[in-house]
C-alpha cells in the first residue's frame, strides 16, 4: 500500500472503499461539491439514486439523506472495456453521499482496485490503479475544502 492509500485508509475503513467526512452543511450543496470535485478529475455522473426518496416511496420509511452516484471517467472506462468487455458488470464507480447520525456528511468511494481485482487482467488492474488515484484526489479536494 502506498503512502496515499495509507493516508486514506484508517482502521475503521472498509476493505472495498474509502471515505471522508464533511462538517454539517446543506446536503444539496454537498452533492454539488462532490459532483464538481469528480468533474475536476474527469468523472461524470451516469446515474444518481436517491435512496432516501426510494425507501420512503417503496416502504414508507423516513431516513436520512443518502445518494448514490455512478461516476464514470469515459477514457478510463473505455480502456477497461477494451481490455475486458464484460468488466462493465463492475462499472461505474459508486460514490455515496450520506448524512451520518451526528449531522455530518460522509462521502464514500468505491475502491476500484478492490473491486476490479476480481479479474486477473493486467490492463484492468492498471486502469483500476489510475481510477483510485483520481478518486483519492477527489477525496483530498473535499477534505481540503472542508477545513
Amino acid at each position: 500500500m502506498n503512502s496515499a492509500s495509507a493516508a486514506i485508509r484508517s482502521p475503521a475503513s472498509m476493505g472495498y472503499g474509502f471515505h471522508c467526512s464533511l462538517p454539517k452543511q446543506d446536503f444539496a450543496q454537498a452533492l454539488a461539491r462532490v459532483t464538481e470535485a469528480l468533474k475536476a478529475e474527469g468523472f461524470g455522473i451516469l446515474t444518481e439514486i436517491d435512496v432516501q426518496a426510494t425507501i420512503k416511496a417503496k416502504l414508507g420509511v423516513d431516513g436520512p439523506p443518502y445518494r448514490i452516484f455512478g461516476a464514470c471517467n469515459p477514457p478510463l472506462a473505455h480502456r477497461a472495456l477494451s481490455a475486458e468487455p464484460d468488466i462493465g458488470l463492475l462499472l461505474p464507480c459508486n460514490v455515496v453521499v450520506r448524512e451520518a447520525a451526528d449531522g455530518d456528511l460522509i462521502v464514500s468511494f468505491m475502491d476500484p482496485v478492490a473491486v476490479l481485482q476480481m479479474t486477473n487482467n493486467p490492463e484492468v488492474a492498471a486502469v483500476a490503479q489510475e481510477v483510485r488515484v483520481r478518486l483519492e484526489r477527489v477525496r483530498s479536494a473535499l477534505d481540503t475544502a472542508s477545513t
